[in-house]
C-alpha cells in the first residue's frame, strides 16, 4: 500500500490524512467532507490518501458506508503513523491512552513535505487544506 506513495511521485500533490478510527464522529465529518471535494481536489491534479490503524475490512465497510472514493490505508502495525511522527500520547476526556493525532500533511508532486496541520479540527478541513494548496 505504502509503495503508492513513492508510485505518485513526479505526478501528482498528495494529501496525507492521518486519523484515529473509522466509524467515529471526527472522522466520520472529515471523511464526508473530503468525499464531497474530492473531485474539486481532483481536478486540481491533487490525489486524497487518508491512514489510520484499522484494518482493509474495517475500511471496507467505512468507504461503503461513507461513499469514499479516495484510497483508505490499513496502518494495523501503526509504522506509518510513527514514521510521520503523529501516533503517540493522547488525551481525552481526562485519561491518557497512546493513538493516533489528527494530522495532515501536504506533499507536493517532488515527494516533499510542503505543509503540515496538527491537531486537526474535521469540520471545515478538507476547504482548510485545499486553499492551503492551491491559495
Amino acid at each position: 500500500n505504502i509503495s503508492r506513495l513513492s508510485d505518485l511521485k513526479g505526478k501528482k500533490d498528495i494529501v496525507v490524512y492521518f486519523y484515529p478510527e473509522d466509524f467515529t464522529p471526527g472522522c466520520t465529518t472529515q471523511a464526508a467532507e473530503f468525499s464531497r471535494d474530492y473531485k474539486k481536489f481532483k481536478d486540481a491534479g491533487i490525489e486524497i490518501i487518508g491512514i489510520s490503524p484499522n484494518d482493509e475490512e474495517s475500511h471496507q465497510r467505512f468507504r461503503q458506508k461513507m461513499g469514499i472514493s479516495y484510497p483508505l490505508v490499513a496502518d494495523t502495525e501503526k509504522e506509518v503513523s510513527k514514521s510521520y511522527g503523529v501516533y503517540g500520547l493522547k488525551k481525552f476526556m481526562g485519561r491518557e491512552h497512546m493513538g493516533v493525532n489528527r494530522s495532515t500533511f501536504l506533499i507536493d508532486k517532488t515527494g516533499k513535505i510542503v505543509k503540515i496541520f496538527r491537531k486537526v479540527k474535521p469540520a471545515g478541513h478538507s476547504q482548510e487544506v485545499f486553499e492551503a494548496l492551491r491559495g
